[in-house]
């Protein structure tokens, strides 16, 4: 049986899609170089300012990695096949040194944050360390030329900047790796929620928030660039704010610091702007005021993607969530009753430590019963530095996979629900631009679908620009996916 694809998706590959920007290089010429991003949407803001701040030096940036001379890859250290896959590309792109097709490799993001100098034991042929709050630092490692054995290491502590400050790190000045009508916002860096399960604090530190004022400056930047979905990305959305004073000259002019103002604030300064994604967001402090926002602002999508983790009290509390099943099943009908036509997209992990039959069996049936729009699951991964990796009772990987199945078959019959729900409506969607393999049609989304993590709708007729918004009637379900049509057709102009 075909299993879901609405899970978040493990690390993924992105090179830079470009082609070489200059000359053919001589032995003086500048650096060219091109990146590999692993992991989550975080890591990939990191990748985009770290290709602005390469090109305004003056390196030339590729898409093609055998014709550049450095390779940059930002990692991924969140889970143990996140390090896995990291490691076999840095191990390939050492053979390639070892050949003399490649100068320089250089590494940067979680995995150098987590282990450090360990990388070049495993790795000898890395030439640079850049750890995650040493991001700016990638110029100076990408520029050195010679070719002796010491390694640059920028592995410095957090740069701690007094609250408000600003462009403490800003990540204008971008070269985007997404298409251009779509673009994420990282409104916050670091956590403070101390999930036992979780690497993310002891890697990015604690929670630290850009201002309102930065942040709309950074979505008119995107949204002058092309972007007409604005998606708002950070390790805790709904801690937006916690950090910043109330008295600086941000919450003054925008009229406040947390996730409701600011919701508030983007929908009202991003013209240009269609829709504005919200991810990420933790349950136990999702307030009234933000589902108030969330369905009163026009630009703001009626789509919430709220990593739940489990249901069960015990696993919840050995987790460390802060929150009771109660007052998850309070919150997700506050969700549907105030938010009219909202999706909700939720992550769990199957095989915590002692998660007992029963336990797993509360969590099959809370899935099955609620109905997700989307819903995806991680097998759980000890991470020994955690204190869940610390704990007794860890499961046989057998147990783990066999209960992730369940859970997605479980979810299964929902998401063919939801999809088979849109044939015969009419709705709004983006395009995407691409073809599927089974060239079934061109992707497009809903509003209830954000990218790479969700379904899609297959548009099987019609002409229509990659970011275009288009009224389309479903015609199909196709598993996961919606068949669509336009109810237009698009003008051609002689």
């Amino acid at each position: 049986m075909k299993l879901p694809s609405q899970g978040s998706p493990p690390s993924v590959k992105k090179p830079v899609s470009l082609s070489v920007l200059g000359n053919t290089p001589s032995a003086d010429a500048p650096p060219v170089v091109s990146l590999v991003s692993l992991g989550c949407a975080k890591n990939l803001v990191d990748s985009e300012k770290m290709l602005g701040q390469l090109a305004e030096s003056g390196c030339m940036l590729s898409g093609d990695e055998s014709a550049a001379d450095t390779i940059v890859v930002n990692t991924c250290g969140f889970l143990e096949n996140s390090r896995t896959e990291a490691l076999d590309i840095l191990r390939d792109l050492a053979e390639r040194k070892r050949r003399g097709t490649l100068r320089r490799i250089v590494v940067a993001g979680c995995l150098v944050q987590r282990d450090g100098e360990k990388l070049r034991e495993w790795v000898p042929e890395i030439d640079a360390l850049i750890g995650v709050n040493n991001r700016d630092d990638v110029v100076r490692a990408v520029w050195r030329k010679d070719r002796d054995t010491a390694l640059d290491r920028f592995l410095g502590d957090y740069h701690a900047v007094s609250p408000g400050t600003p462009n403490r790190w800003s990540d204008l000045g971008r070269v985007r790796l997404t298409p251009p009508h779509y673009a994420y916002v990282r409104i916050s860096e670091g956590c403070n929620q101390k999930c036992t399960f979780c690497t993310i604090p002891s890697i990015r530190g604690p929670m630290h928030s850009k201002t309102p004022a930065e942040l709309v400056a950074e979505c008119r930047e995107l949204i002058a660039d092309g972007a007409r979905e604005l998606i708002l990305i950070g390790q805790d959305t709904t801690s937006y704010g916690a950090d910043l004073p109330v008295s600086n000259d941000a919450a003054v002019r925008y009229g406040g610091g947390g996730l409701a103002e600011l919701l508030r604030t983007l929908d009202r300064e991003c013209d240009g702007a269609r829709w504005i994604r919200l991810m990420y967001v933790y349950p136990s402090i999702f307030t009234d005021d933000m589902i108030d926002a969330i369905a009163s602002c026009q630009r703001i999508v009626k789509y919430i993607d709220i990593p739940l983790q489990h249901i069960n009290d015990r696993v919840l509390r050995s987790m460390a969530r802060r929150v009771t099943r109660a007052q998850t099943e309070t919150l997700l009908e506050k969700l549907r009753s105030r938010v009219p036509g909202v999706s909700i997209r939720t992550t769990f992990i199957v095989g915590f430590p002692g998660e007992t039959e029963a336990e797993f069996g509360e969590l099959e049936q809370f899935v099955r019963e609620f109905g997700f729009d989307a819903a995806g699951a991680f097998p759980y991964s000890l991470e020994p530095e955690t204190p869940a990796g610390r704990m007794k009772e860890h499961l046989p990987s057998q147990v783990i996979a066999e209960r992730h199945e369940r859970l997605m078959l479980a979810q299964q019959p929902n998401a063919f629900a939801v999809a088979q729900s849109h044939v015969g409506a009419t709705f709004e969607v983006i395009i995407d631009g691409e073809q599927r393999e089974d060239e079934r049609g061109i992707i497009a989304r809903h509003a209830g679908q954000a990218p790479e993590v969700d379904s899609v709708c297959l548009l099987a007729d019609g002409e229509f620009d990659a970011g275009e918004y288009v009224k389309v009637r479903g015609v199909e379900a196709d598993d996961y996916d919606i068949v669509v049509r336009p109810t237009r057709r698009k003008l051609k102009l002689a």
